[in-house]
């Protein structure tokens, strides 16, 4: 029988501080000083540290960092739900940019769950995140009331207490959808429903008066029946179409809140027989990256999530480092047209009419 193969009895050199130290030939303070982003340190010291560091594969323990330093150098970013491909998009640009400046993440989702949002808030508050974006698209205000009364800083979408360290990301849910109707318009749409997001959230009640007053100023009859209630899932967008395809009237475009909810829209069609854009033209909303690998391609009104997450980190870095921030931060909204919308089905059989009379 061979033999197991024997383990060496020489003990492994520690990996340390000391041992970056001594490779980088520097002081064990420049090391610590380096490590924590001390902006003072001679930058050619910093840089032999942080080769050393790469040569040696050392990982600075983060948790006596922050013990020594007071900082824990961890901004945290709370997120509605993580099967929504919006949010895992968002967390990745969040986490990039984070990381770019120094900062670890600590990622937590609430599935629109206020229990889950009060846990979430909780493990911010207990692993001491310097600054907190939520990014929920709505909160109840005795929640951030628990991070804004322990002064950390927060970034939040459309709404939030008006106090100092607190800046909102302000989203231009109007001008994204008054493309959106123009566009159908000017296609020769008059006919068109709108399915929002969940009753109460605020981001979906917004894009829902933006749609209402984009269809005003094109001349559109609002029609209360072609407004359904989704709740921003494929399985939402199924049941709402199907609730608009068992109307008296069929809209000719749909026009939805966000994009997931728009793709079960496109399954529905199908399933009913219909095409797209020939018989139904549909918009979405967020721009997901599914959007553009879609049969058709859907068009979307883009809210860009690195956009998102640069503002976010912005902001929270200039609270944390003690430079000017502002209160509002604008994001802006724009039209993506692909191949999911199209003339209405009465111009299509007057545009084949009139191909036929002139092949006679």
């Amino acid at each position: 029988m061979p033999r197991a193969p024997r383990r060496s009895s020489k003990p492994k050199a520690r990996m340390d501080i000391h041992t970056v130290a001594k490779r980088a030939n520097v002081s064990i303070a420049t090391v610590s000083r380096t490590v924590n982003r001390v902006p003072t340190v001679n930058p050619k010291l910093a840089k032999r540290v942080w080769d050393a560091i790469r040569e040696l594969g050392y990982f600075p323990n983060t948790q006596a960092r922050a013990l020594g330093s007071g900082r824990s150098g961890l901004f945290g970013l709370i997120v509605s739900e993580i099967t929504n491909p919006f949010f895992p998009e968002l967390i990745q640009g969040f986490e990039d940019v984070a990381v770019e400046s120094g900062f670890e993440i600590l990622v937590s989702s609430t599935n629109y769950d206020p229990r889950r949002m009060e846990l979430s808030i909780r493990r911010m508050i207990e692993r001491k995140a310097e600054g907190v974006a939520i990014m929920t698209f709505g909160i109840e205000q005795p929640l951030y009331e628990q991070l804004a009364a322990r002064d950390i800083p927060l970034v939040m979408v459309d709404l939030g207490p008006d106090r100092p360290g607190v800046s909102l990301l302000k989203v231009d849910y109007y001008h994204g959808i008054r493309q959106g109707v123009q566009h159908l318009a000017d296609l020769g749409h008059t006919q068109l429903a709108f399915i929002s997001g969940p009753p109460g959230l605020h981001s979906a009640e917004s894009r829902v008066t933006a749609f209402k007053r984009s269809i005003a100023e094109c001349g559109i009859a609002f029609e209360a029946d072609w407004l359904v209630a989704g709740d921003h899932t494929l399985e939402g967008g199924i049941a709402a179409m199907d609730k608009l395809l068992k109307g008296v009237r069929r809209p000719t475009a749909v026009m939805c809140s966000n994009d997931m909810t728009a793709l079960g829209v496109l399954h529905k069609a199908y399933r009913a027989g219909l095409r797209v854009p020939h018989d139904l033209s549909v918009i979405g909303f967020d721009d997901i990256q599914m959007a553009q690998v879609m049969i058709p391609p859907l068009t979307s009104i883009r809210m860009s999530r690195l956009e998102l997450a640069k503002t976010a980190v912005a902001a929270l870095r200039a609270r944390v480092e003690g430079m000017a921030y502002d209160r509002e931060y604008r994001i802006e909204t724009q039209l993506v047209v692909r191949e999911s919308t199209g003339a209405p089905p009465v111009a299509n059989i007057r545009r084949n009419q009139k191909r036929n009379t002139v092949r006679r």
